[in-house]
This record gives structure tokens, sequence and C-alpha cells, in this order.
């Protein structure tokens, strides 16, 4: 039995006008993601700082938001200046220092095995293995010297370029100083006031989630930033490691923690190699002491401190952590939480009218109300 479906031209037509519509959108949104990513850092810098610049403008004696924003700017200007010259400098010259002493430590190998010299005598091996010893030299200097490079182009990629951090900073000011008027235009645009109040409602919702994560990651990325600080610092006393290295380790752990899940084990990866630049037994135990650390910090300190605040399950943070990273990089990992966040707020609101709606009219009103949007 064959059936026969009949479309007019004009459904015909819709139907691929709609495709060539979506197609078209994806490839502008494609075309426009690092300008779109751009923004969307601005916007989350600006809701991240909301609260502190809405009480230094309540507090400063003029009463004013661009001044209570410049202010807030200037300390994370100031930060970042100082997380850039506590870890960079110490890096350099640490790998400097073991590429200095890379062939004397060769060299007293080399000595040591009165066994492998008496073979090379007996058999007039001499030459070649001052070739291979040479040759080691050269590759393992090469090796060392390029680790400060590498390290620095990685601790570097955290700030992004130049002129994406500058846009970034701008449209957050911006958005600062502008965003209580902007909203009120937005608002007075509803001609529904209950859906006005339903949506002021969801945006206060997001906020507080952006906010509390912001705050609680702060502070459990300060906790571990000061016991690498203090651990470095202790392991300086007994063993041949730098005790300055203790600030450059607070600063990176205090960065790289930012990103959930992954950072403080990158952060903590990056600081056991500057240490075996000096100690390997110090690495180790550093190692060792923050693989526990990290046990302890996932299941009490973190739990405290970020209770309830994303209310997000294990696996959907790793994911959104996995998709941000991938996308975006490490600001990417930062910001995929509060996004993530953002949508279960969005999706509990839509969930919440669906069936807010469901229990009071019939299926056929509910579909009609879906479709209309209200």
């Amino acid at each position: 039995m064959k059936v026969r479906i009949d479309i007019d031209t004009r459904t015909f037509v819709r139907f691929w006008l709609v495709v060539i519509g979506f197609a078209l959108a994806a490839l502008i949104i494609y075309s426009a993601r690092t300008a779109l990513f751009i923004i969307g850092a601005a916007l989350f810098l600006a809701v991240a700082l909301s609260p502190a610049v809405n009480r230094l403008s309540k507090i400063l004696p003029s009463k004013s938001r661009v001044l209570g924003t410049a202010i807030s700017y200037f300390v994370i200007v100031l930060a970042l200046g100082a997380v850039i010259f506590l870890v960079i400098p110490p890096i350099i010259n640490q790998t400097a220092k073991f590429a200095e002493n890379v062939p004397n430590l060769i060299d007293s190998a080399s000595k040591q095995y009165s066994g492998v010299n008496s073979f090379i005598n007996t058999y007039h091996l001499q030459p070649e293995f001052d070739k291979i010893i040479l040759s080691i030299k050269t590759s393992v200097v090469q090796f060392a010297s390029g680790i400060g490079s590498v390290l620095v182009t990685g601790i570097g990629s955290v700030f992004s370029t130049l002129a994406a951090g500058v846009l970034v900073l701008a449209l957050g000011f911006l958005m600062l100083v502008e965003g209580p008027s902007w909203m009120e235009k937005l608002w007075s645009v509803y001609k529904d006031r209950i859906q006005m109040q339903s949506h002021r409602r969801i945006l206060k919702r997001m906020t507080m989630v952006v906010n509390g994560y912001v705050t609680g990651q702060l502070s459990v990325s300060a906790i571990a930033g000061v016991i690498a600080g203090i651990l470095v610092f202790v392991l300086s006393i007994f063993f041949n490691v730098p005790a300055n290295l203790s600030v450059p380790a607070i600063a990176i752990m205090f960065v790289l923690s930012l990103i959930p899940m992954f950072g403080e084990m990158i952060a903590m990866l990056l600081i056991s190699l500057m240490i075996s630049l000096n100690s390997f037994t110090a690495a180790l135990i550093f190692l060792v002491f923050f693989v526990i650390y990290t046990q302890i910090e996932g299941n009490v300190i973190s739990p405290r401190i970020q209770s309830k605040r994303i209310d997000l399950s294990a696996l959907i943070i790793i994911i959104s952590v996995t998709i941000g990273i991938y996308l975006f990089g490490i600001i990417g990992g930062i910001i995929s939480i509060p996004i993530a966040g953002c949508i279960r707020v969005i999706s509990e609101e839509y969930f919440s009218r669906i069936r807010k709606v469901k229990g009071s009219e019939s299926p056929s009103d509910i579909s009609v109300k879906i479709l209309e949007g209200k």
C-alpha cells in the first residue's frame, strides 16, 4: 500500500527557509565566537564584581558608581600584576639554575660507576663514551632551558591575549557603570507586571549563583594557596629548597585552583616540578601531601564553603568544566560552573511554570500557551 503525501509549495519553501535560517545563525555564531566569548567573560566579570561595586558606591561620599568600579578594577589589575611578578621570575631563575647544574650532575654520575669505566677502558670505548655524554649534556640542557619558556607560555595563557583582556576589562567596566540604568529600561518595557517580576526573580537567582560561586571558589583557592606556601616554606627548612619559592607557590596554587576539578592538580604538578629542580625528595613529599589535601578539600572544606551555592551534581560539574576548558581554555573552565548553575535556575523556573500550568489547565490549553511562549 502506497501512501502519497502532498506538500504545497508554500510549506516546502517555508521549511527550507527555516533550515537555511538556522544554518546561517549557527554560521554567524561560530564566526563571532571569539567576540561572543569576550562579551560573555565581561558579563561574568561584571556580575561577579557587582556586589563589591554596589557596596563601594554606597560607602563613598560621592555615591559615585564610576568611582566604585574604578577602585574595584584597580584592585584586580594590581592582583594580576602581583601574580605575574611573583610567579614568572622564580620559575625562570629555577630553570636557569637547573640548566647550569646539569653538566656537573652528569659528570659526577659518570665518574661514580667504576665498573663502567673499567669496561670502557678495556675495550677502548672512551671516545664514543665521551660523545654520548656530550650529547646527553646538550639535550638535557636544551630541555631544561625549554621548560621555562613552556611554563611561562602556559601561565600566560591564563590571562589570554592582551587585546582580549583589555576588551574584557573595558566591557566589564561599562557594564558595571551602565548596567543598573539599562536594567531599569529593560523592566520598563514589560507590560505584564507578573511576567516582569518572574523574570526579575530568575535574574536575581542567577546573579546569586554567580556571586556565591565566586565568593566560595575564592575562599577555597585562598586556603589551598596559603597551605601550599606554608608547606614549601617548611620544606625549605629541611631540604635544599629556596624559601622564596613559597610566594610563587601561593600565587600558582591560588590562580590555578580557581579552575574547578582540574586546576588544583595542574598547580600541584607545576609546583612539584619547581621544587624537584632543587630536591626530588621535597617534591615527592609536596606531591603526596597535596594528594591527601585535595581529598580533604573535596570532601570537607569545599562542600562546607560551597554548600547550596551552586547545587550541581559532580557529573554535571565535570561535564561543564570539560566542555568549558576544551572550548575556551582556562577561562572557560573557570566560568563553566556558574553558567551551568544559571542553566539549572532557568530550567527549574521553566519546569515549575509548566507544572503550575498543568495543575490549572487542560492539556490543549497547556500546549497552546507553551507554543505562544506564555
